[in-house]
């Protein structure tokens, strides 16, 4: 049976700067285990700790730059790009421009299988 989204949840961000996530779906929102998909908004400057999650991301750019770090490089994703981050690789996000863009993760996001960097 379908299901309606009558709009996402806002969840908190890691990282600095204020970061605006809003899920559509996921655990929060939809109690969906398969995916989470989230629009997000990242202010100049933000960034966050480097991660390794058990989860693929697939994350399309749609305004702006987001700088992607990984153990094999370093990526400028820019609007109308799109980079995958496969699961148990090491990662970390951040954006020196601001960005907009949407992000799909499978299984669905959740903080008991990003596995951050510790502080």
């Amino acid at each position: 049976m379908a299901h309606l989204i009558n709009g996402p949840t806002v969840v908190q961000a890691s990282g600095t700067g204020n970061k605006v996530i809003k899920e559509f779906f996921g655990l929060v929102n939809s109690a969906t285990r398969e995916a989470s998909i989230a629009h997000m908004v990242s202010p100049p400057g933000w960034s966050e700790p480097g991660q390794r999650p058990e989860f693929n991301e697939y994350t399309v750019v749609l305004k702006g730059k987001l700088r992607v770090e990984t153990t094999g490089g370093e990526f400028l994703v820019s609007e109308g790009q799109a980079i995958l981050a496969p699961a148990n690789e090491w990662i970390r996000y951040s954006t020196p421009e601001g960005a907009e863009y949407i992000a799909v993760c499978v299984p669905a996001f959740s903080p008991d299988t990003v596995h951050r960097d510790e502080a």
